[in-house]
């Protein structure tokens, strides 16, 4: 046995072990990326208290259009206060990404917190429609998005509940050709579009938020409210310029111990956009909810819809169906039933509530209290179905 061992550590006696092992088979279907599956074997490290302090979580795949590839994660929670990850991958056919981050001051409870992230990517699955609420699922055309970008957001917690928040996001973008060989290339049936060379731009964005959730990570009780405006400006260094402004709504209402209705409503304009990049407006789909880049629509891939303007609500009841303590860590099982609708729309003078594409199904997820939510959510559109995964609740 080595010397830097625990004492009582045997390498076949897994209750020893200064970790606990979880192997997660891996099964994914999105319209934009293909089939996935694959092994993910999850570390998970207690502290003294027995919550997870942090994970390691690498994984090997295949997938139809990328190959064999695999994927590096480690994710630490030191406190309420503080979190980051570093995560990076690679797949034989294109794909590469790197991505960290780090949080501190997440509970508002200092005068200021900040947040970091570093991102780089080579996604060889990108699609694209055309722009427009009503673009055809065979006007599709693929594309490589290369992207390296930086975001640091200052915020000034005038109290616990009301954030004002300075967000800076230089961000570099090249549209190169994509992987999927039956799929015509973007740049070959959309020659004409703003941005189909890729850019620069630097998003220079003011928000103000009302945070009374109970938990940032797992929240059962409170909202989110917050409004935003951003410019994006040659005389900032960008290549292009544009203006936009939105806000969002949470809201999260728990009845018992076992249920919670979360509900989600976005809405993004970009007023000053003639010269915005089809990669920098409002883009629906996938099972991300990234602020004024990527919103919510689990009935179809990433970006589906895009144009200037953008408007999705979402609610899922999310029902504690199991309970146990597992390796020493408070363990639930979730099923969460949810509905979903949204619409790009290229004029502020366009109704943000008819002509919706509405998305039902159910989600599965994990959780590790008080910080950790897996999931995978199966959702079905007009266009058929979905099967996403991995880390946080999608809002």
């Amino acid at each position: 046995m080595p010397a830097s061992a625990p004492a009582g550590f045997s390498l076949t006696d897994p209750s020893t072990w200064p970790f606990e092992f979880i192997p997660v088979p891996e099964v994914a279907t999105d319209p934009n990326e293909g089939t996935t599956v694959g092994l993910l074997p999850v570390l998970l490290f207690n502290d003294d208290h027995h919550q997870i302090d942090h994970i390691i979580a690498p994984d090997m795949t295949v997938n139809t259009i990328m190959g064999a590839g695999g994927n590096f994660r480690y994710l630490a929670y030191p406190s309420e206060d503080t979190q980051w990850y570093a995560t990076a991958g690679a797949a034989q056919n294109i794909a590469r990404h790197v991505d960290l981050f780090y949080s501190t001051g997440r509970t508002h409870s200092e005068m200021w917190s900040f947040e970091g992230r570093f991102f780089f990517e080579r996604d060889p699955t990108d699609r694209f429609f055309g722009i427009g609420n009503q673009t055809q699922h065979g006007g599709q055309s693929n594309f490589t998005t290369e992207q390296l970008y930086g975001l640091a957001t200052i915020t000034l917690n005038l109290t616990q509940q009301l954030q004002l928040s300075l967000v800076e996001k230089p961000r570099y973008v090249r549209i190169l050709k994509g992987a999927i060989e039956n799929l015509p290339q973007t740049d070959k049936v959309y020659p004409n579009v703003k941005g189909i060379n890729g850019g620069t731009d630097i998003k220079n964005r003011l928000m103000l938020s009302w945070d009374t959730r109970d938990s940032q990570d797992i929240p059962r009780k409170g909202g989110l409210l917050r409004g935003f405006f951003g410019i994006t400006d040659r005389s900032f260094m960008s290549s292009v310029s544009y203006a936009q402004f939105g806000g969002e709504a949470r809201g999260y209402v728990s009845f018992g111990r076992r249920f919670t209705l979360a509900s989600h409503v976005f809405l993004q304009y970009t007023p000053a956009g003639n010269e915005t990049p089809f990669w920098a407006m409002g883009r629906l789909g996938g099972e991300d909810s990234l602020l004024t880049d990527q919103e919510t629509l689990r009935g179809y891939g990433t970006g589906r819809f895009v144009d200037n303007n953008l408007s999705v609500a979402n609610l899922e009841l999310r029902s504690r169906v199991y309970e146990r303590d597992i390796f020493g860590t408070h363990g639930i099982v979730e099923l969460a039933p949810f509905i979903e609708a949204g619409k790009v729309f290229h004029t502020m003078r366009d109704n943000p509530a008819d002509e919706l594409h509405p998305v039902g199904g159910i989600g599965v997820r994990g959780i590790a209290e008080p910080f950790v939510v897996g999931y995978v959510d199966v959702g079905v559109g007009g266009e058929g179905g979905t099967i996403f995964s991995g880390i946080n609740y999608p809002f």
